[in-house]
């Protein structure tokens, strides 16, 4: 049954965390530590992703189908569906290269702690920039653009970097608005994470127990849910507000994961 609660915790946690700039795999592994929740292969982290990933999908899902429709006739939503491929492969092939690294040695609350708060003040820089606006419309960036976004967002291999928070600051400073960064990072987390959750399931799957099953499910449950919360909500704050709230929650847990690592180890 504690399982199970902390399960429910660490789904929440991961929905409401996905599709912001702070890393939900960062804050999954800094909770699970501190709760003594131990996944097994540290599947929990990754599969639990499937339902976020079905939340944007929801979200979405009459635009998806809009551009899937276009696809025949439509040179722009064949152009946008390239561009997503494009920019998904990097991450695609880089993450199952250095899959099992990752795992292993990348998985580390002090990692999590120092690249949160690293990645912190880079989006309060990047935040405050006065960039220019090129691009307002996520469908429309250049080729080359999306592939150099594929490329940064690479860094969120790194476990508190943060998938979304690199696709963001990649594309603002390649010359997207606000909005149209963040949307980007929507429509990209769809194959990445879906990548992801896929890769790990074929690796993992002979080892997961019907324990391992059963807390999938819960987190995959509460992470739906938490995630349909911040999709429909995420880019009119980020439009009116910016991303400072963002980068200051990642110091501040990143701060305060190293005082906890620190005091209790």
């Amino acid at each position: 049954m504690e399982n199970l609660f902390e399960a429910l915790i660490l789904g929440i946690v991961e929905g409401l965390t996905e599709f912001l700039p702070v890393s939900s795999t960062g804050h999954l592994l800094l909770l699970g530590h501190f709760l003594g929740f131990e996944s097994n292969g540290k599947s929990f982290e990754v599969l639990v992703q499937l339902g976020a990933i079905l939340a944007i999908t929801l979200v979405y899902f009459r635009r998806l189908l809009d551009i899937a429709l276009r696809l025949p006739s439509d040179p722009a939503a064949r152009r946008f569906v390239l561009g997503v491929l494009v920019a998904f492969l990097p991450a695609a092939l880089i993450g199952a290269l250095l899959h099992g690294f990752i795992k292993s040695v990348l998985f580390n609350p002090v990692i999590v702690c120092c690249t949160l708060i690293a990645g912190g003040l880079i989006l309060l820089v990047v935040d405050d920039l006065e960039l220019e606006e090129k691009h307002q419309d996520a469908t429309t960036f250049p080729l080359a653009m999306y592939l150099k976004i594929g490329l940064i967002q690479c860094l969120a291999m790194v476990p508190g970097v943060s998938r979304s928070g690199s696709t963001i600051v990649g594309a603002m400073l390649l010359g997207a608005s606000k909005r149209a960064a963040a949307e980007f990072s929507f429509f990209l987390a769809m194959p990445t994470m879906a990548g992801a959750f896929a890769y790990d399931l074929l690796k993992n799957y002979k080892t997961l127990t019907v324990d391992d099953v059963t807390l999938i499910t819960v987190g995959f449950a509460a992470a739906f849910v938490s995630a349909l919360i911040v999709v429909r909500s995420f880019l009119d704050f980020v439009s009116k507000r910016g991303f400072a709230p963002f980068a200051w929650w990642r110091i501040v847990v990143g701060l305060f994961g190293l005082a906890g690592l620190w005091i209790h180890g």
